[in-house]
């Protein structure tokens, strides 16, 4: 996917191993190397898939040590990959970061960032230890593959110069390198088991409530913050108050972060824990969908402001950068990312506490129509208003589509669960994806009131529908549990 970028606009791309320009150029011209390179990804997939077959097992995995630690690391390389991979003094080498370059290398990134962690979690989950560590290795080598090149060109070239992002992600492979050489498989201890259970239980909810909290806090802070941080090029010119754009989505983080600090607080809670748990395990997403929505105006107002005066005979008077608010509700974005892995990781721990005693719920209808009826929701405008053209799934795919999938998906995947969960759970995570849907209608007060005459399309109605069919399968499973606590009782 990144490398895709050459064919779409190859000036655009930032690899400083594989292209380093020395003139303004409009558009691409791909030559025989680039069909060398995708014919090597090409043989390089078809490779690791049936390496995958050839290794695949259908034994029981043992317990691994690092089982939280090396998605984490995974993760932060993951964020450092997502930064600028170098600064730039060169005027034909737009250096930026993932949120702010074009598509595909956007894609591409975002399948990174989502891949190392699913990678690391693959891995510890294999039976042999050979195959563990030897997916540890394959990951470390994929993410070193990515960073050091940049942090090469930043040494070694004098108009370039190397940021902190793929240097974060270098340490971190690094350490899960080193990690792989260690011993995986955990030391059976039964007489330990019973004891260790529940404290396990309680720093892993621990860690997934404060990782919701911390996302919460991170999300209000990027609300409220400038999104653009406007500097004067010349001297004696002043800054317009205004200059600093605010997004017409800030609310609509606002209400995000007030959505997950309340199931992020009930985690923290005994008595609310396990029910909270899995509604923060969707919750999250909201956090993305509003988030990219906030980040596409400063991305909008960025570049927008430094083309401005691009080819013009007079010299800019202002240059425009992503402000604090940009920064944080980027930290958000991650920190809802860590946060959904820890409540994935804290619902296998609960999972093994609870047993498989109690049969799954069984909402089929409800729940397979509010599954599509929120997909339909979310590819399509919640709101209309004259000239205002949102960004959805099927067309002017942008950087609010990402939060849209993202959304789309995680419903997609809290139904399914829901499927085979106990009565409980599932109850929890029909809840989480009603919230979600309902959060996507709520644009329309939110973001369309502040655009000005806004009226409700057709993604808002769809939206109510599927939350109402959510909110009907998550009683029905409401309602099985309870009647499983009075005949147990």
């Amino acid at each position: 996917m990144l490398d895709l970028q050459f064919a779409v606009n190859g000036p655009l791309t930032i690899r400083p191993e594989l292209y380093l320009p020395d003139r303004f150029l409009g558009g691409s011209a791909v030559g025989a190397g680039f069909w060398l390179l995708v014919a090597g990804h090409v043989l390089t997939l078809a490779g690791g898939v049936l390496a995958w077959r050839a290794l695949r097992s259908h034994d029981e995995p043992e317990r691994r040590r690092w089982r939280l630690l090396v998605p984490l690391l995974a993760v932060v390389a993951s964020v450092g990959l997502l930064t600028a991979p170098v600064q730039s003094d060169n005027g034909f080498l737009l250096a930026r970061a993932a949120f702010e370059g074009p598509w595909p290398a956007l894609g591409g990134y975002l399948l990174l960032a989502a891949a190392l962690p699913l990678a690391a979690v693959l891995a510890l989950a294999a039976p042999s230890e050979d195959v563990a560590r030897g997916a540890l290795g394959g990951l470390a080598a994929a993410a070193f593959g990515i960073a050091l090149p940049p942090v090469l060109a930043g040494l070694f070239r004098d108009d370039l110069h190397v940021t902190w992002g793929p240097v974060l992600a270098l340490v971190a492979t690094a350490i899960v390198a080193g990690l792989a050489n260690t011993k995986l498989a955990e030391r059976a201890e039964p007489e330990l088991a019973d004891a260790a259970t529940l404290p396990g239980l309680f720093w892993w909810r621990l860690t997934t409530g404060l990782l919701g909290l911390a996302t919460a806090v991170a999300a209000l802070i990027g609300a409220f913050a400038p999104q653009v941080a406007v500097t004067a090029l010349n001297p004696g010119a002043t800054v317009p108050v205004s200059a600093a754009a605010d997004s017409p989505a800030r609310w609509f983080l606002l209400v995000a972060a007030v959505v997950l600090a309340v199931p992020a607080a009930g985690v923290l809670v005994p008595k609310t824990a396990a029910l909270a748990r899995p509604v923060l395990g969707v919750a999250w997403a909201g956090i993305v969908l509003a988030g990219t929505a906030v980040l596409n105006t400063a991305l909008t107002a960025t570049q927008a402001g430094n083309l401005a005066g691009f080819g013009g005979a007079a010299a800019p008077v202002f240059g425009y950068d992503l402000g604090a608010g940009a920064a944080w509700t980027f930290a958000a974005l991650v920190l809802a990312a860590l946060a959904a892995l820890a409540a994935a990781g804290t619902g296998v721990v609960e999972r093994e506490d609870a047993g498989d005693g109690t049969p799954p719920s069984k909402n089929l209808a409800l729940v397979v129509a509010g599954a599509v009826l929120a997909v339909a929701a979310f590819g399509l405008p919640v709101f209309d208003v004259a000239g205002y053209v949102a960004a959805g799934l099927w067309s002017r795919f942008d950087t609010p589509s990402w939060g849209l999938l993202t959304a789309a998906v995680v419903v997609l995947g809290a139904a399914a669960l829901a499927t085979r969960a106990r009565p409980r759970p599932a109850a929890a995570l029909l809840a989480g994806a009603a919230l979600l849907t309902a959060l996507h209608a709520a644009e329309l007060p939110l973001v369309g009131g502040s655009l000005g005459g806004a009226s409700p399309a057709a993604g808002f109605w769809l939206a109510l529908a599927a939350t109402a069919a959510l909110l009907a399968a998550a009683g029905m499973a409401g309602g099985t549990a309870a009647a499983g606590g009075r005949r147990g009782a």
